[in-house]
């Protein structure tokens, strides 16, 4: 357009220039001189060949120009469909990511079941082959006394017909003899071995002939421990003060304590030992530096001597690595391993025992809590948490708040999220999060799954699935607790400090014993409410986590108050 217009204007300063030389040509007058008129001529002639040159010139650089501007405007729209092509590829690579993310979650749960299916048959199959080789052991040492008592009356008789003091000590000396060559005979049956997985075996009477894919022939760091410190036939029925020294050191290796059997024997004379001592004495004689060591010995003492049989105590710390998959927090898997953190300590962890195992985060504190109390209402039945979708168009709160954190995941997809369902694994968020939990929003859950606040009708739609998921119930609760005053809400980034003593608190340390009770992350003897047929979190169960739980928890047990003050009355 341009140039077709610089073209136009140079055309008609050409007519203009050929108009004026006409019109100097028949206006000229007779009287002037005609070399001035013809030097202006030649001047106006030299003019107009200049612009029409430099029309021409003009001319061809527009075209030029033309030509570039029609060959960038081909490859802008050679760009645009690459740029569209390149949106869909990566649309459909996102897609094939999350679908392989999925495969990749059931996978490492599947393996998770196996290995722990596989570490108990290995316990049976221990178990098993310790009973049988006790067996053949007791056998042996009956076999071997009957044979010495014949052996030694026929030597007395054989000494008292002869009457020859030298010949007695000779004879005694072949049953010795003879008794040590037993002993090594069936002390021979009791093998080193060792599976796989690290496990102990007893050895097989035919593991003379190799077998591919048997037990290895090499023993490592974990051997077995010879029969006369055998600690499998112990006899639970005996108090657990009258066991004995290697049955005390079998019970802390099983227990997952075996680093401290070592300095055990050079102190424990028996059971009471440990049942008389203190945490003080778990750190100076055993070496037992770690906290959450010696309160695991503590409460599992404690559980001997009241006889009380817990369901927690039947999950062990391989089982709590299992659970911390399912709650969404797998990044606090070694911590808690190497702690030794089983059932039974889950329901007494405190805040400080959570900050230890380097758990600082507000949210992730919350989210231990409501799982702790979902196991609370399930009498810590291990397989409580749902893993994968089931038939229900639209499950319930009281199904909602046993989904794990992969079901959550599985649930975000459902309602067409599936780009942002990976940005949960290590959040911490599960069923038992969402429902019980007054501060946890539609807005939290944005916040967890990245989703940008300009992405406003985004953001809609996941509020609108949040609140269907919860029900109307839950709702109006939490935007009840959101709107209350002093309402602190709920960040990613929010820390837990440890509680610090004040100076007016030290006078009391000599006084009284510090109540951890108060301190546990999920209190065990509080009375639980029940919502929407769903048990709820206590107010006793909100405190130690922020201020604006510890005011909820108050105005619960005021309203509790002003009822049972009305009743009598009534």
């Amino acid at each position: 357009m341009m140039g077709t217009e610089l073209h136009n204007n140079s055309m008609n300063v050409v007519e203009k220039l050929h108009l004026l030389t006409l019109f100097l040509k028949a206006n000229l007058h007779p009287n002037s001189s005609s070399e001035s008129y013809q030097e202006r001529l030649s001047r106006l002639e030299g003019d107009k060949e200049s612009l029409i040159l430099q029309v021409s010139v003009l001319t061809d650089q527009v075209e030029a120009q033309g030509l570039k501007i029609s060959d960038l405007e081909s490859s802008l729209v050679e760009h645009q469909h690459k740029l569209n092509s390149t949106e869909e590829m990566l649309q459909q690579e996102l897609l094939h990511r999350t679908s392989l993310e999925t495969q990749k979650l059931s996978l490492m749960g599947e393996v998770s079941y196996l290995k722990l299916k596989l570490a108990d048959m290995e316990g049976r199959q221990t178990h098993g082959a310790e009973k049988q080789h006790n067996a053949e052991v007791g056998k042996a040492k009956h076999a071997m006394s009957l044979w010495l008592e014949s052996f030694f009356t026929v030597c007395r008789y054989d000494c008292f017909m002869s009457q020859n003091l030298f010949t007695f000590i000779y004879l005694l000396g072949k049953i010795k003899a003879s008794g040590i060559f037993i002993l090594m005979v069936y002390s021979r049956s009791y093998r080193l071995r060792r599976t796989q997985s690290g496990g102990l075996q007893a050895a097989d009477p035919d593991a003379g002939q190799f077998k591919r894919g048997g037990l290895r022939a090499t023993a490592g760091p974990r051997l077995t421990r010879t029969p006369e410190s055998d600690y499998s036939a112990r006899d639970m029925n005996i108090p657990f003060s009258q066991w004995t020294k290697e049955q005390v050191c079998g019970w802390l290796e099983d227990y997952g304590l075996g680093q401290y059997v070592n300095l055990s024997r050079q102190w424990v004379d028996n059971g009471q030992t440990l049942l008389a001592a203190t945490p003080q004495d778990f750190e100076k004689e055993m070496g037992m530096k770690n906290p959450l060591h010696r309160k695991k010995l503590q409460f599992a003492l404690k559980a001997f001597t009241s006889k009380t049989v817990e369901k927690s105590a039947e999950l062990d710390h391989i089982w709590v690595t299992r659970w911390l998959d399912d709650i969404g927090l797998p990044q606090y898997k070694d911590q808690f391993h190497e702690a030794r953190v089983d059932g039974r300590m889950i329901q007494y962890l405190t805040v400080n025992d959570l900050l230890t195992l380097k758990v600082t985060s507000q949210l992730h504190h919350l989210s231990i809590k409501c799982a702790i109390h979902v196991l609370h209402v399930n009498k810590f039945n291990p397989n409580c948490l749902r893993r994968r979708p089931e038939e229900e168009k639209q499950p319930s709160p009281s199904d909602v708040v046993q989904w794990s954190n992969h079901r959550v995941m599985e649930w975000l997809r459902a309602v067409d999220l599936a780009e942002y369902a990976p940005n949960l694994r290590g959040s911490g968020v599960h069923g038992g999060l969402i429902i019980l939990e007054p501060r946890f929003s539609s807005e939290t859950l944005a916040l967890l799954l990245n989703i940008p606040p300009q992405k406003t009708l985004l953001r809609r739609h996941l509020a609108t699935a949040f609140s269907a998921l919860v029900g109307p119930q839950a709702m109006q609760e939490k935007r009840e607790y959101g709107n209350a005053t002093g309402h602190v809400p709920l960040t990613t980034t929010a820390k837990v400090k440890p509680k610090k003593l004040g100076f007016t608190q030290f006078s009391h340390l000599r006084k009284r014993k510090p109540d951890e009770s108060a301190d546990y992350i999920c209190p065990i003897d509080s009375g639980a409410l029940t919502v929407n047929g769903i048990s709820r979190l206590p107010s006793a169960a909100l405190r130690g986590l922020s201020p604006s739980l510890e005011r909820q928890a108050k105005k619960l047990e005021q309203a509790g108050t002003k009822v049972q003050t009305k009743s009598p009355k009534q």
